[in-house]
């Protein structure tokens, strides 16, 4: 027998310049490989230092209306009604925050923004969109304050509105713009009392009263100036679909009972509607929730109306966050919420004040829920 080259075996010598052949070309095709992996990394670390012109929002802290906060270092109930008669609650009515990270000249990196663009928990917004150019963060951190103490006062008059007090409340203006229909006519200052002889005792009321005069005609519009009683003229205009006068105006109260809301840290107006519930489970014999965990936002008029609020979606995981079951969303909202809503969560629509208490107390009794409105019919 021939072990090699002999008749019948077709197989030769190994030749070994093709073999070091084979092993350079392994060689450079792992060197290719290594330097593809080292340049790729060297691309994700540039991205992921290199800023962007977006800020993420993601859930914050969530606050229960019926507990407590710390203010100095101590634990005071967030709400108070010194003087009067109040209640024992149960659950919770947590208010929902969204918190954001980054700002001008510290955005965060593209990776984290291509990260928060596929995480339903978080979202990508142009930094612009929560710092408008021209407003530093002093003046924006002094504008959602006031919001915050605005929505507080509006909370407490929507909830003594609902449980029947009669108190003052005035439409007081606050400017004027100019070459407005207002300009010359209506004075810093003045209270707007009516509308066409329709009686307004709030922001809400004073637009849709506007709304259904229109832009064609003047409105008779009944101030109160310097103590003097008044009936004025002006054809309000269009603006974004809406007729105005071209005036600023806030909230004027004076509140039969005393009322404290203390709560630090936190701006704007979207915690209104969960205070104005929060007030009136205090005010009210039994547990309103009947010991469920409910959350909600939106904000509040005196008259109750609930309107709409930013950072729905990540509100929603919030609540998840804080184990509610049951979720109240302003119905001017609901195109956000469709399609959004994390599992186990159950999300009602409300667009007012009274909607939302009778949700939450048919919650707390156990009741049918089913013939409450939810986003789905709302946007339906």
């Amino acid at each position: 027998m021939t072990l090699f080259g002999g008749p019948g075996d077709d197989r030769s010598a190994p030749d070994p310049t093709s073999e070091r052949a084979a092993v350079a070309r392994r060689s450079r095709r792992e060197r290719i490989g290594w330097t593809a992996v080292a340049v790729a990394a060297v691309i994700g670390l540039g991205l992921a230092l290199l800023p962007s012109p977006y800020v993420i929002q993601q859930a914050g802290p969530v606050y229960d209306t019926l507990g407590t906060t710390e203010v100095d270092g101590e634990e005071v109930p967030l709400i108070e009604v010194p003087g009067e008669e109040t209640f024992p609650t149960e659950g919770s009515l947590d208010l929902l925050t969204v918190s954001a990270i980054g700002r001008p000249g510290a955005t965060p990196g593209w990776l984290d923004v291509a990260a928060a663009w596929i995480d339903p928990r978080r979202a990508a917004l142009p930094v612009e969109v929560l710092y408008p150019p021209g407003i530093s963060t002093e003046d924006r951190d002094a504008a959602n304050e006031a919001q915050m103490v605005d929505s507080q006062q509006d909370a407490i008059a929507a909830a003594l509105v609902e449980l029947g007090y009669d108190f003052p409340r005035d439409v007081v203006v606050q400017g004027v713009g100019e070459g407005t229909p207002a300009e010359g006519v209506i004075e810093e200052g003045d209270v707007i009392r009516s509308v066409d002889g329709t009686e307004v005792d709030s922001v809400d009321e004073l637009r849709t009263a506007l709304g259904v005069h229109g832009t064609e005609s003047p409105a008779e519009i009944g101030i109160v100036r310097d103590g003097e009683a008044l009936t004025v003229e002006a054809t309000p205009a269009e603006n974004g679909g809406n007729a105005v006068l071209g005036v600023g105006v806030r909230m004027r109260y004076e509140f039969p009972i005393d009322v404290e809301i203390q709560l630090n840290d936190v701006g704007g107006p979207s915690a209104g509607m969960m205070f104005a519930l929060g007030i009136v489970d205090t005010l009210t014999p039994g547990a309103m929730t009947g010991g469920e965990n409910v959350a909600g936002t939106g904000t509040i008029d005196s008259d109750g109306t609930v309107g709409s609020i930013g950072g729905i979606r990540q509100k929603l995981w919030g609540a998840v966050d804080a184990e509610a079951e049951w979720f109240l969303a302003p119905e001017a909202n609901c195109d956000e919420v469709v399609g959004n809503v994390p599992d186990g969560l159950e999300v009602f629509a409300v667009g007012t004040l009274e909607e939302a208490r009778s949700v939450v107390e048919t919650i707390g009794e156990g009741g049918d829920t089913s013939a409450f409105r939810s986003c789905e019919s709302v946007v339906g």
